[in-house]
């Protein structure tokens, strides 16, 4: 294999965020994460505590999301809720930038909000994932193409400290020509625009869209260090099958078809 097991777990950010998960959803989320030995969960806010007490001794990370999924939140309330998480023992922190301002072309407004979650989530020595939505930028902003739109996010978010720029929710939906709604979530020409227009220090996270192995090693080929994944037992225990048969298993795989 190409890779190995640690190399391709240690990218997952189990996602237990649906809305109709219940504690005991979430409870054997967590069991998974640590069965699977991923790199964390990412869960809703009220549950973190709970999280890191079932996590405890696994080596498996609690983060939380910030004004998710839509980023309409005031910066205090991000940040408040930012401190909240962190005090509730959350490491990682994904928070959703204003989508409508960056939008609108308040660059000074999206800057001081991801700086506002930063500060604080660093001042608890945790880090932060700063969530584009990508699916709501397919036709730009602010007088900017698609791509020049996002290349203009990558550099403010790493001016604001963050630790990763993270492409989507899972929860992006756009409403279709046939009256439906759907999304791509990450894409390989997002995670490689992105990773182009970051420095080193900023690493890069795919969400939504990764649903099979192939498609977590395309994200890993293509410098993304981390995924956010509910399909987590069935990649990794595609792994083992590989391992165990002698399949190299070249990734063929697709990203960006949907679906977290």
């Amino acid at each position: 294999m190409k890779y190995s097991y640690s190399d391709l777990a240690k990218m997952i950010d189990h996602s237990l965020l649906h809305p109709t998960m219940t504690d005991k959803d979430l409870e054997e989320g967590c069991k998974i994460a640590a069965k699977y030995q991923v790199a964390s969960v990412c869960i809703k806010p009220y549950a973190v505590k709970q999280a890191v007490e079932w996590l405890r001794g696994s080596g498996v990370l609690v983060g939380a999301v910030i004004g998710f999924p839509h980023g309409n939140s005031t910066t205090e309330s991000k940040r408040y809720e930012t401190e909240l998480a962190c005090k509730d023992g959350a490491a990682e922190i994904d928070m959703v930038i204003n989508i409508g301002k960056a939008l609108g072309g308040d660059w000074n407004y999206v800057e001081a909000d991801v700086k506002a979650v930063c500060d604080e989530a660093h001042k608890h020595g945790a880090k932060v994932k700063v969530i584009f939505e990508n699916d709501y930028l397919a036709n730009g902003g602010a007088g900017l193409s698609s791509d020049d739109f996002k290349i203009k996010l990558c550099q403010i978010c790493e001016r604001a400290g963050a630790d990763w720029v993270k492409t989507s929710t899972g929860y992006g939906f756009v409403k279709q020509p046939d009256g439906s709604y759907n999304y791509k979530g990450a894409t390989e020409h997002d995670l490689a625009l992105m990773r182009a227009n970051v420095s080193e220090k900023v690493q890069v996270k795919a969400a939504g869209g990764v649903r099979d192995l192939d498609g977590l090693i395309k994200v890993r080929d293509l410098g993304g260090s981390r995924c956010g994944a509910t399909a987590t037992a069935a990649m990794m225990d595609e792994y083992r099958r590989r391992e165990a048969t002698g399949d190299s298993g070249e990734s063929s795989g697709k990203i960006g078809s949907g679906g977290y």
